[in-house]
């Protein structure tokens, strides 16, 4: 093989080692996809007939949104409906469960007091992530974390309540959204209610609507405050 020949296979294959090593750089540049963590999601359900929802849950995830489900009576209709909306639930909010959630052994054991009380609801809290499923029932617990957990959703609960409502009135019965309004303002102010930023679109549209008188739309509007002070203080 003469000189030229060695030159130009030398070339070659270094042309080709050149080539090698830029695709396995180029290899080990590529990111290595993982698959996304499936989210923690803690659900808190109460089954309580005699009231109205009869039947509620809400489900928050580890990201904050939220689900709310219920069955409620409808006025002037003798059954059920289901009722769902969906909300994003304050930062603070959210830590909190997640954090009682973890103090609560995310619901690994009994949480319910076992003692003879008056019956407030069948409830249930749930927690389940990528390896976790557990479920605890009670109608009175004396863990702490577990009774400030049922003290937030419930108060979440009643909030949404207001809203459904208040969408309804506005909708088929303005003249019920002054006294509706009033409730909700009262327990708002005795810090009974939680999420108001939560029906903040329904409040809104109240308060775009010329229709109604102004006093009502006042409510509304100072509703809708109460929920961003609320929000953005926890």
């Amino acid at each position: 093989m003469n000189t030229r020949s060695l030159l130009l296979r030398d070339a070659q294959f270094g042309i080709a080692l050149a080539f090698l090593a830029m695709s396995g750089l180029l290899q080990a540049q590529q990111p290595v996809q993982q698959s996304a963590a499936p989210a923690s999601v803690i659900t808190f359900t109460l089954d309580f007939p005699e009231s109205n929802p009869s039947h509620y849950s809400i489900s928050v995830d580890s990201a904050g949104h939220a689900t709310y489900e219920g069955q409620v009576k409808i006025e002037d209709s003798p059954e059920e409906q289901s009722y769902k909306t969906e909300f994003e639930m304050s930062a603070g909010n959210r830590d909190r469960v997640f954090d009682w959630a973890k103090q609560s052994h995310y619901f690994s054991g009994k949480i319910d007091s076992g003692k003879n009380v008056a019956f407030t609801g069948d409830k249930t809290l749930s927690y389940r992530d990528g390896q976790l499923s557990n479920t605890a029932r009670y109608n009175y617990s004396t863990v702490v974390p577990v009774q400030r957990l049922t003290t937030l959703f419930q108060s979440a609960a009643s909030t949404l309540e207001y809203g459904r409502r208040l969408a309804y009135y506005h909708h088929y019965q303005k003249l019920a959204l002054d006294e509706e309004l009033k409730r909700m303002q009262e327990q708002a102010r005795d810090n009974e209610l939680s999420e108001i930023q939560s029906v903040a679109p329904v409040l809104r549209q109240i308060v775009d609507d010329t229709s109604v008188i102004n006093m009502v739309r006042g409510r509304a509007k100072e509703l809708i405050q109460m929920g961003e002070i609320e929000a953005a203080g926890k």
